[in-house]
């Protein structure tokens, strides 16, 4: 999205052009690789491991950081594998969104009119925000030592809930048809 929102913002006369069925396809493909990919050297080095104490999950959900802490044998291949295709798939894929928005932005600032320049940061914003969300709940629960995943649940559970319940919510903010109903219903309150 960081990309589309660049190409129709910064080449806006060249987008139909640069985001063509096959673009779009290359970068769905991307995304859907890279989603089937990450997790298979994690899930290796996991069946590798030994499991002597407990077999209850001190979690809601079943993560590789709790599997680890529930292991007797040495994880330190699995948390080294985590942070390095943690640091490559997620910070790279970070580093790109934000270099996309730093061209944004230095193209908006040259808008001239002020209605053109609101319309597009609201073009940029709602997506911006899920970004933060989730990449935000994404480093403070994965970039860190495992031993102290488990004691808090609370940034997992912005990264598997709140973030893919605020979607929705942040995208249809722009909604032109829901501001209405939203002022309507403030008017009449």
């Amino acid at each position: 999205m960081a990309y589309d929102r660049y190409v129709a913002i910064c080449h806006p006369l060249r987008y139909m052009t640069i985001m063509n069925h096959s673009v779009c396809m290359c970068l769905a493909a991307a995304c859907w690789v890279m989603g089937l990919i990450e997790p298979i050297g994690h899930t290796i080095e996991m069946s590798k491991l030994s499991f002597c104490q407990s077999h209850t999950i001190n979690h809601f959900f079943c993560d590789i950081a709790v599997l680890m802490k529930l292991s007797c044998s040495s994880t330190l291949t699995i948390e080294l594998l985590t942070y390095i295709i943690g640091s490559l798939c997620t910070v790279i894929s970070f580093v790109l969104i934000i270099t996309s928005y730093i061209n944004i932005i230095s193209s908006i600032l040259k808008i001239q009119s002020i209605t053109g320049r609101h319309k597009a940061f609201s073009t940029c914003a709602s997506h911006l925000t899920v970004v933060f969300v989730l990449y935000g709940s994404v480093f403070v629960t994965y970039f860190r030592p495992a031993s102290t995943f488990s004691d808090n649940k609370i940034s997992s559970l912005a990264y598997i809930a709140i973030a893919p319940v605020c979607n929705p919510v942040i995208y249809s903010l722009k909604n032109t048809e829901l501001k209405k109903a939203l002022r309507n219903n403030k008017n009449s309150s």
